[in-house]
């Protein structure tokens, strides 16, 4: 009987021994790779402002706002804000907005041009089903300069939403009477999306806070959604970036 004892005290103390160890070197694992994940993150979202956005001199991440709703103390980033500007002159913003499509949060990067109207977009992050609605990268009209590729506006191809102002009518599928084809065979995933550039549209406007028209900034503001009973604020923010 001490025999057992004596080893189920053994294992117990090797277990946590394991344990122990185990939880350390996740911990300075996930230390090491935190600055080169974070780095990693702002190259790919400064390519894809490159794409989405006239050209641009100074550096939209830097002079980002965030846009966030507050409710029960919780906050929640609901936009992020970047100005492109070309010397003084203010040539576009793009805004980062989500929604949720068929298989969970979809993420999309709108770059609208000093007019108000859709440049390009990016698809950012998305769980839609591969072949389906994963379409919602191309589909809608995104291309990129890099690699050669055109511009396709709606007037060419009623996919594309390039060209387009929600302000002017929010954009919907045709299947809803709107004036934009959805993906095949994936008309949430599409609505989603839609969804996702009408309120990206919003943001621009300035839903929550005012945006400066001389240099892209929004000024900070404080406003209550009526419906939710979230506070809506608006706050510069410094953000990370890779030249």
């Amino acid at each position: 009987m001490k025999k057992l004892e004596s080893s189920l005290k053994n294992m117990l103390l090797v277990l946590t021994g394991v344990t122990t160890v185990s939880v350390a070197l996740l911990a300075y694992v996930n230390e090491l790779t935190k600055g080169p994940i974070a780095e990693a993150n702002a190259k790919t979202l400064n390519e894809a402002l490159k794409k989405v956005l006239p050209e641009f001199t100074n550096n939209p991440v830097a002079e980002s706002d965030t846009i966030f709703s507050e409710k029960n103390g919780k906050k929640n980033v609901d936009f992020i804000v970047y100005p492109a500007k070309n010397g003084e002159e203010l040539v576009g913003t793009a805004v980062e907005a989500k929604s949720m499509g068929f298989g969970g949060e979809l993420k999309v990067l709108v770059g609208f041009n000093a007019e108000g109207k859709i440049y390009n977009y990016s698809l950012l992050a998305h769980a839609e089903t591969p072949g389906l609605g994963s379409k919602a990268d191309k589909w809608f009209g995104a291309y990129d300069p890099a690699k050669g590729e055109q511009a396709v506006s709606h007037e060419e191809s009623k996919k594309s939403i390039l060209g387009m102002s929600p302000g002017e009518a929010p954009l919907t599928v045709s299947k809803d009477g709107g004036a934009v084809d959805a993906i095949t065979a994936s008309t949430i995933t599409s609505r989603a999306f839609l969804n996702a550039v009408n309120a990206a549209y919003q943001a621009y406007k300035a839903e929550g806070g005012e945006v400066n028209g001389v240099s892209g900034a929004s000024q900070k503001a404080t406003s209550a959604d009526a419906a939710t009973g979230a506070t809506i604020k608006v706050e510069l923010t410094d953000s990370v970036s890779v030249k």
